[in-house]
């Protein structure tokens, strides 16, 4: 049978002891998951202003004449770049009882410097002011529904099955917009994608909280140092589509 805190009596002195190493433990590996997923966003945030405001512009994006003037569209290395994350993440998912501590954090990174590529576009399609604010807006949310997740005694596990199903909708609903384009499908893209990426982060962190008992000694320490990569990749991908759903709503466009 799997540990888990309450499959003990916590009335003896080793039961108190027990319980203090799982919540020290806990709060251990749930600081090195947010240490993973903000050293992400912040690798994913210089390669994309880098790219943006030096010469590795031109590798990844041209200019093309249309009837309307001149517009920014990828180059082929560009195009690679959108597709490139979810190659990565396919990859990391087939992987998770295969790879290495060292390959998982190893495939982490290039996710996240693939991920800082694909998001180059953001500058030149919107106001950096836009996009700091957003960002912060995100980061207030993200950390409000990540604290409540954690906190909560409530069981979020319902409330991420409902949630998952909605993903599915908008990616689905998301598809079809490429080929109609229609701005009303977009924009009920973007709203429910907000609430359905704000409701995954506090599910997901308390996802995460519940499976540290059961998997923190039968895993080991191998096993916990990459696990904590694959819940940063969850935390982090919530992050970075509540960021760009957000900013699609609410983000100011460049007149150039």
């Amino acid at each position: 049978m799997a540990y888990t805190p309450d499959s003990r009596s916590f009335s003896s002195p080793a039961g108190v002891a027990g319980a203090a190493a799982i919540d020290a433990g806990l709060r251990a590996y749930m600081l090195r998951v947010y240490n993973w997923m903000a050293s992400g966003l912040l690798l994913t945030g210089i390669v994309a202003y880098a790219v943006a405001n030096t010469s590795l512009l031109g590798a990844f994006y041209h200019q093309v004449p249309t009837e309307y003037g001149m517009r920014i569209a990828p180059t082929g290395l560009g195009s690679l770049s959108m597709f490139a994350p979810l190659a990565f993440v396919l990859v990391l998912s087939f992987g998770v009882n295969r790879l290495s501590k060292t390959a998982v954090q190893g495939l982490y990174w290039a996710f996240c410097v693939a991920m800082g590529a694909s998001l180059t576009s953001i500058f030149f399609l919107y106001a950096q002011d836009s996009i700091a604010r957003t960002f912060f807006i995100t980061a207030a949310t993200f950390a409000g529904m990540s604290i409540y997740g954690y906190t909560t005694q409530r069981s979020l596990a319902n409330v991420g099955s409902f949630l998952i199903m909605g993903l599915w909708g908008i990616i689905l609903a998301s598809v079809v917009n490429m080929f109609m384009h229609s701005s009303q499908i977009q924009f009920a893209v973007s709203l429910l994608g907000v609430v359905i990426f704000t409701g995954l982060t506090a599910y997901d962190t308390q996802r995460i909280k519940l499976s540290y008992a059961q998997f923190a000694y039968a895993e080991g320490t191998e096993g916990a140092a990459r696990r904590s990569v694959y819940d940063a990749l969850s935390l982090y991908l919530n992050f970075i589509n509540l960021f760009m759903l957000l900013l699609q709503l609410t983000g100011n466009r460049r007149s150039n």
